[in-house]
């Protein structure tokens, strides 16, 4: 199979990192692969803020109420994008490629929503984007303490054919 290919199957939310950093060089590669995706009318909504200091990486759990794991990253980058008409999907399609890039550069990464939680606004301003930016998600980035292996639902039970009731493959 395909190396990149196999990298789509492969990649897992990785929840405990190691604490060794991670390289700016490397962060910043992987935020670039995020300004790559596919944009609705190529608006490019997004914004990237990239977090590595110890402090502020203990305080966005404190923010969220949830995800103690993000205090224990090497970073944490947060997607924020300009409300647009199209601003969750260009958003999410900008922090899918986050998650490949980092798991690609053999690092460990989680998705923790954003744009509908309560606490979304509370982090843009801990961040200091602007007034009425959207926060899509936070992505801590680690090198990788565990290697889960969560089973995802077989092809069978998710793909149709034509209309939903039908399902063979």
């Amino acid at each position: 199979m395909n190396e990149g290919l196999q990298l789509l199957k492969e990649r897992r939310s990785i929840r405990a990192y190691t604490g060794q950093p991670v390289a700016r060089e490397v962060l910043e590669d992987i935020v670039d692969f995020g300004r790559l995706a596919a944009t609705a009318m190529n608006e490019q909504p997004w914004e990237f803020v990239v977090v590595t200091d110890k402090a502020m990486l203990r305080k966005l759990p404190e923010l969220t109420g949830h995800a103690q794991f993000i205090a224990t990253a090497a970073a944490c980058i947060l997607v924020i994008c300009k409300p647009t008409v199209h601003f969750l999907e260009d958003g999410s399609a900008a922090s899918e490629h986050i998650l490949l890039a980092a798991h690609a550069h053999g690092l460990g990464a989680c998705w923790v929503a954003g744009e509908k939680e309560g606490y979304a606004d509370a982090i843009r301003q801990f961040v200091g984007a602007p007034e009425g930016y959207r926060l899509i998600c936070l992505i801590p980035v680690g090198y990788p303490a565990e290697a889960p292996g969560v089973e995802k639902r077989s092809l069978g039970e998710v793909l149709h054919w034509e209309t939903y009731a039908h399902r063979q493959l």
